[in-house]
């Protein structure tokens, strides 16, 4: 749900006269990297946004109606409580309104526009797709961006992970890049090439005296405290992969994640699929503000001199 946050800072930087040569992104900002590597503009993601509602993706079957016992069977046997095939169909229905469905659909002057992380449970490892399909025999240019998307958005245990065979035979469960590299920038650059073009990182930052939109019951059951697991995994993780020696830290956009709503400052989580209209523009205002804060300061020119 914070990927609102990343739409919000795109509108500002388009806004400002910025366009989006190469992306990459884990977890919500694989989403709105990819939309961006097919050609929608800030305020296209924007309108895609309000017109969304996000609880369908908290896709349920058969078990998930049984309330938590029966969650707690989709936990055994899928290892995850949601499925996510809303959000895969949710997802080609935008590429295809860009008739941009497949890797090679972004493959530009030999290179891919878009890369995404996801997260090999399998082997422990990170994935950097589309190139690492080659290991399990896919032909990186023929997978489909969506697909790749929904690998890297998969938060552990909340949702199914996605099932990839390799070689062998072997299934892998994949999930959410965030996981093992929730701030991708190194993708872009790997702190030694010249550039071109400054390389730009949206980070989410908690305040630490905002309380989070959590459940207040002094008990959960399995269910809730699987979930609550995996969303604070996700949360600790975001200092991870940030370098100073190459100039992360001053080329970040830092977007708050909480809102003030009814007077009260209030965190907002990546998993809050019950958003309220006002919520989601507050999300969407952190963005556009922090980038415009950012812009106000920086300068190329002298960050080239500083760390390259």
């Amino acid at each position: 749900m914070r990927g609102i946050g990343h739409v919000g800072a795109v509108f500002e930087l388009e806004r400002q006269g910025y366009s989006f040569d190469r992306v990459a992104g884990s977890s919500a900002g694989a989403i709105v990297a990819a939309l961006l590597a097919v050609g929608y503009s800030g305020v296209e993601i924007r309108r895609e946004m309000e017109n969304t509602d996000y609880l369908k993706f908290k896709e349920k079957d058969l078990w998930d109606y049984l309330g938590a016992a029966g969650m707690i069977v989709s936990l055994l046997l899928k290892y995850g409580v949601y499925a996510t095939n809303a959000f895969e169909l949710w997802l080609n229905r935008l590429l295809l309104g860009k008739k941009k469905l497949i890797f090679a659909d972004v493959y530009e002057d030999g290179d891919y526009k878009l890369r995404v992380t996801a997260s090999d449970l399998t082997d422990r490892k990170l994935l950097v797709l589309p190139d690492d399909l080659e290991e399990f025999g896919i032909r990186p240019e023929t997978f489909g961006i969506a697909a790749a998307v929904r690998m890297s958005m998969s938060i552990p245990v909340f949702f199914e992970p996605y099932r990839l065979k390799d070689r062998h035979g072997r299934t892998h469960y994949i999930v959410d890049g965030g996981l093992l590299s929730n701030y991708p920038m190194w993708i872009l650059d790997d702190g030694k090439r010249p550039l071109r073009y400054p390389v730009f990182g949206f980070k989410f930052v908690n305040e630490p005296e905002v309380s989070c939109k959590c459940r207040q019951e002094e008990s959960m059951n399995l269910v809730e405290y699987v979930k609550a697991v995996a969303a604070t995994a996700m949360d600790a993780n975001d200092n991870a992969f940030i370098s100073d020696s190459r100039g992360d830290y001053a080329r970040t956009i830092r977007i708050p994640v909480s809102a003030e709503i009814g007077g009260r400052k209030q965190k907002i989580g990546a998993t809050d699929f019950g958003i309220s209209d006002e919520e989601s523009e507050a999300l969407f205002e952190n963005g556009r503000r922090a980038a415009g804060e950012f812009l106000a300061g920086w300068d190329f020119e002298s960050w080239l001199r500083t760390y390259r």
